[in-house]
């Protein structure tokens, strides 16, 4: 779908809602229409627990729109991670239409495919501005749609964190040396990575990691950022809060629709559910960058200890993926059809904001 279009479509799906909304406001053929159109009601699961309430809060956002926009014709029930299926079962609930829908990371089932990942984030890939050009016009909502349509699922981009912080650590790490040995919590291939580079990943649940670093079974944890880590109390035994997240730069959340659901929906209802997705996906990111600021600076009065990323870990990292990635190309076909057409948007992205928007920021941040 191009830009363009999209634009266009929304909008007609605004005033389709318009006239569903308001049946009393005189429009006669458009009352007659809202009439005609059918009440559904659908289940979304989320893989969110409802205490992230900013992730988990784009698919309320959704439901609320679409309830409103429809006048109460179409409404979606929200249910939190584990309440219909576990939280990285979601794309398999959508798919086989056990929930109509649902929202999700797609960089969770990169077990069934590592294209998936495209959708969601790879280390030192694209950041949130980056990730919604390469979707809406670089081509990469096409791209995605084709490989969605294989598992019986359209997708939406749904919300994006920005860019994530790098984790907690117990101790001070002051070298790639540093990283033998040490045991973190970080799935997907932020893992692979670390892997790489001598820690040891783990795969935890929320819930579990306190616990973990508590008792030295993890020697680091990694979650979002400082609004959502400082609920889970990561502070209090790691003090040690590392930037940048470089395997999560601009980390897209999406809705799945089940695909048959999607083609019976009338397309008053298409158009009214891609105009709530849109509002969601950018409403995540600037409540992300307003909550942020103030509770990294609650995090520090508590004695946090802010470092960035020694260089030669970055360094390490950023050729330890990209080397992933030709590996991965290589053997998987439909990875590769992705991957050249992102990189080569990535690579252009990357000259445009290196004279712009990195010249400046370096400029306002460090400014003396």
């Amino acid at each position: 779908m191009q830009r363009r279009d999209f634009i266009k479509g929304a909008g007609a799906g605004l005033a389709a809602g318009s006239a569903l909304a308001l049946p009393g406001c005189g429009r006669q053929a458009e009352t007659a229409q809202a009439g005609q159109l059918p009440t559904i009601r659908w289940r979304l699961a989320s893989s969110f627990p409802k205490s992230l309430d900013t992730i988990y809060g784009a698919a309320e956002l959704l439901a609320e729109r679409l309830d409103k926009i429809t006048g109460g014709k179409f409404q979606i029930r929200v249910f939190a991670g584990g309440e219909i299926v576990p939280g990285l079962q979601v794309m398999d609930a959508v798919q086989q239409g056990t929930v109509e829908c649902g929202h999700t990371a797609s960089y969770y089932y990169v077990g069934k495919d590592m294209a998936f990942a495209f959708d969601c984030a790879l280390p030192f890939g694209l950041t949130a501005r980056q990730q919604n050009a390469w979707m809406y016009f670089g081509g990469g909502m096409n791209l995605m749609r084709d490989l969605f349509a294989q598992h019986n699922i359209v997708q939406f981009p749904g919300g994006n964190t920005g860019v994530q912080m790098g984790g907690w650590f117990r101790k001070e790490i002051r070298s790639l040396a540093d990283l033998r040995g040490l045991k973190m919590r970080i799935p997907g291939i932020g893992g692979q990575i670390m892997a790489k580079l001598g820690a040891v990943p783990q795969t935890l649940a929320g819930g579990d990691i306190y616990p973990a670093l508590e008792t030295g079974a993890i020697d680091a944890a990694e979650w979002v950022g400082p609004y959502d880590d400082e609920k889970l109390g990561f502070h209090k035994i790691a003090p040690h809060y590392y930037y940048p997240g470089w395997w999560e730069g601009g980390p897209q959340l999406s809705f799945y629709v089940n695909r048959d659901k999607w083609n019976a929906l009338p397309e008053a209802y298409r158009q009214a559910f891609e105009t709530a997705c849109v509002e969601a996906n950018v409403n995540m990111t600037a409540e992300y960058d307003s909550k942020n600021p103030q509770a990294l600076m609650r995090l520090m009065g508590q004695g946090v200890k802010l470092h960035a990323y020694p260089n030669d870990i970055l360094v390490a990292a950023r050729d330890a993926a990209f080397a992933l990635y030709e590996e991965e190309a290589g053997r998987n076909p439909g990875f590769r059809k992705i991957y050249v057409e992102w990189k080569k948007f990535r690579d252009l992205e990357i000259q445009w904001f290196r004279v712009a928007e990195a010249s400046y920021a370096n400029f306002l941040y460090y400014a003396r």
